[in-house]
């Protein structure tokens, strides 16, 4: 009698783990923009890849080792859309992470993540921050050097990225990239809108203001020759 031949089981790679993209609003804005700023910036280089929130395997046949980063940019891989990251089939992991905080993450964000960037994935930067303050540091960043994490120290308040090429800093009380080739902080498509609104609003002002004054020295002029006239 002719055995059967099974074939392996495929090994699923769930694309949601069940929790909620960030604890508050605060935190959701924050990662939202982040990741926004950070595909504006890169948005002409087709090989870098920005995301967040994404779930990420480090283990090829095993789907418990995973680990979703609020906001990560990956250099050296294509720019597509991804249902997950499977770090074997792509040709390189993080260079940078940011992890958002709260009280109930932390403890998690320093300890067993920063320990699985560092050792792991080999993530060169990994920054955490609390937008509402309740952890101490609030504002942290690493860099890794001889496969371990070193603080990376503030310059102008700010922490600057070798990676991006960019800082990161609190710019109204807001955590924010901040561009040090032009001296700009970068804004979130919010404030982009705000401010294109804002200047439309001042230009449409200016040219009013310059049509009444124009409409005024016709009439000035109308009436001096209705004058020379008589």
């Amino acid at each position: 009698m002719q055995k059967k031949i099974q074939s392996a089981p495929t090994i699923i790679y769930p694309e949601s783990d069940g929790k909620p993209m960030a604890e508050t609003d605060v935190h959701r804005k924050l990662m939202m923009d982040f990741i926004q700023m950070l595909e504006d910036h890169f948005q002409n280089e087709n090989d870098v890849y920005v995301s967040g929130n994404l779930l990420m395997y480090y283990q090829e046949g095993d789907p418990r080792k995973s680990i979703s980063p609020d906001v990560f940019v990956v250099f050296g891989v294509e720019k597509k859309l991804r249902n997950t990251f499977l770090t074997w089939e792509e040709a390189n992991t993080p260079d940078f992470v940011l992890e958002v905080a709260s009280p109930s993450t932390y403890r998690h964000d320093i300890g067993r993540k920063k320990e699985l960037y560092a050792s792991v994935l080999g993530v060169k930067e990994y920054y955490i921050y609390d937008p509402l303050g309740q952890v101490v540091p609030s504002f942290s960043g690493y860099r890794l050097i001889d496969g371990e994490y070193q603080d990376i120290e503030f310059v102008d308040d700010r922490l600057p990225s070798v990676v991006l090429g960019l800082e990161l800093g609190e710019c109204e009380g807001k955590l924010r990239l901040y561009n040090p080739n032009i001296g700009q902080w970068m804004q979130s498509l919010q404030e982009e809108v705000k401010t294109v609104r804002e200047l439309a609003e001042k230009e449409a002002n200016a040219r009013k203001t310059a049509e009444a004054e124009l409409a005024k020295a016709l009439a000035e002029i109308e009436r001096l020759q209705s004058e020379s006239a008589d």
